[in-house]
């Protein structure tokens, strides 16, 4: 195994604040059974917040933000693993409390590590990432609440981020009617290619005023967006439907009644891929390699940088100029 290696690296002292790509030995490696030599990593608005001098989700310094990984074994001492094995990593606070996917290698326990499936790349596993597993778990938990291609048309907030867009590519692959909002008025092209039907600006779900019921539209919704949205998509969808929530961006708080749940029978679905059991998650990447795998994953989805790209998108992820999913590439290996 090598010596040395690169990774991105933030730490914070009482005084200082410093964001940068160092080289650090094996020895500076954190606790765990298995050594994974990282090939690929993601960008991700979490990842962005953690390189953030005034960040609130870093639990511990110094830090290698970075919540997703691909690559393969290197050292192992956990029976399930063997070097050369390929493995995923999302969640389970890495980038967060545990050294991420932002480094050449990292370290960490076997149980966080979910071999790659058949159909699969490395690289394809990336283009996916946390954000499409929250997607895939999103629609998951909506076809478990009774939500097929003929129930009616699904609504996907936040559509031109990860989340949104993978969520996008994967119900119009799967036959459903897709409804697509985003405030980017520059990527209705990039949204119709992946499958969206109707476009709506999300200035048309964050009126002023937000009756608690208004007209059944959505069979279904996956949100990405939370707040003055998500209190606006649940006044609108039919009888029985549900939303599946995963994000915040357009705020924690939101401001809605019961009578969609009493009234409709809306089911509001918390969707957390931090913490999802393994059995879920494997299933789920089994899936994310088969029916739910996006037509133009690499092609039309994802673009890919290099670790020394990676501290200047960061900065336009946290302003919110990005779209689609971000690769980010470690090694050959």
């Amino acid at each position: 195994m090598q010596d040395t290696f690169r990774a991105f690296v933030v730490n914070r002292t009482e005084d200082t604040w410093s964001a940068d790509i160092k080289t650090l030995t094996a020895a500076e490696l954190p606790e765990g059974n298995v050594t994974v030599r990282v090939a690929y990593s993601s960008v991700n608005y979490k990842d962005a917040m953690a390189a953030s001098p005034n960040n609130k989700v870093v639990k511990a310094y110094p830090m290698v933000p970075g919540i997703d990984l691909a690559g393969t074994v290197a050292e192992s001492s956990d029976a399930r693993f063997k070097p050369g094995d390929p493995v995923i990593a999302t969640g389970y606070e890495l980038g967060i409390s545990h050294w991420g996917g932002y480094s050449e290698l990292v370290r960490m326990p076997a149980d966080w590590l979910v071999p790659l499936p058949s159909g699969l790349s490395l690289r394809e596993a990336m283009a996916l990432g946390t954000a499409g597993f929250t997607a895939a778990l999103s629609i998951h938990r909506l076809e478990q609440n009774g939500l097929t291609p003929g129930s009616g048309p699904v609504l996907v907030t936040g559509a031109s981020g990860g989340v949104g867009s993978l969520a996008v590519a994967m119900l119009t692959g799967l036959g459903y009617e897709v409804a697509a909002s985003t405030g980017k008025d520059a990527e209705h092209d990039y949204l119709r290619q992946l499958g969206a039907g109707q476009i709506l600006h999300r200035s048309e779900l964050t009126p002023d005023a937000i009756p608690p019921l208004q007209r059944q539209r959505w069979a279904g919704a996956v949100d990405a967006v939370g707040g003055k949205t998500l209190a606006f998509v649940l006044g609108t969808v039919r009888y029985g439907g549900s939303v599946a929530v995963s994000g915040v961006t357009g705020g924690a708080d939101v401001a809605t009644t019961v009578y969609p749940f009493i009234l409709r029978g809306v089911n509001l679905l918390g969707i957390d891929s931090v913490y999802c059991p393994m059995d879920t998650r494997l299933a789920l990447w089994k899936r994310l390699a088969g029916d739910l795998k996006p037509k133009g994953l690499l092609e039309g989805i994802s673009q890919e940088i290099t670790l020394d790209e990676l501290p200047k998108t960061l900065e336009r992820t946290l302003g919110g100029t990005g779209k689609g999913r971000t690769i980010v590439k470690l090694s050959e290996r």
